[in-house]
């Protein structure tokens, strides 16, 4: 087995550490949105479309790790010693990929639960805008069906 296999693994792990800090950013971004009283959601839809490209990436990232991973895995297993720095190298890496997963997973969740507690805000406010309205169009209504002309002061001695 060449050694530069193993490079090529650390490399792809690195790479994917590096997409998934640029991850975390977007999510911070996306959570700074949810967060401010003008909430921008021309932005949050850019992050989103820019998050999925990164998502996309370590995506690919990862099948092209497994793939070379499937082609050396039995050699690194037969010649431990050999390649012991390496290896330990890759474990470390794939411990902080692991860590900074769970790390973005946490990020998504509380960024969901912003979403969803501005869009039900935004619903109530709906709600309470289309009953005002309704309020005022009735009033409106019934006030414009009262054209009865209430009587004058008529004398009705004749």
């Amino acid at each position: 087995m060449n050694e530069n296999y193993l490079n090529v693994l650390e490399e792809s792990l690195q790479k994917k550490l590096q997409v998934m800090a640029k991850i975390q950013d977007y999510n911070l971004r996306q959570q700074e949105i949810f967060r401010s009283e003008n909430v921008e959601l021309e932005k949050f839809d850019e992050y989103v479309a820019e998050k999925g490209a990164l998502i996309d990436e370590v995506t690919a990232l990862d099948s092209g790790f497994e793939t070379l991973y499937a082609k050396v895995s039995a050699e690194l297993a037969e010649n431990r010693d050999k390649y012991a720095d390496q290896i330990k190298r890759l474990q470390e890496l794939v411990s902080r990929v692991t860590e900074e997963s769970v790390s973005i997973q946490a990020q998504e969740a509380r960024n969901k639960k912003l979403v969803e507690d501005y869009f039900s805000r935004e619903r109530t406010n709906i709600g309470r805008n289309r009953r005002s309205s309704k309020a005022a169009y009735d009033y409106y209504k019934s006030m414009s069906q009262t054209n009865v002309v209430p009587p004058q002061f008529m004398d009705d001695k004749k």
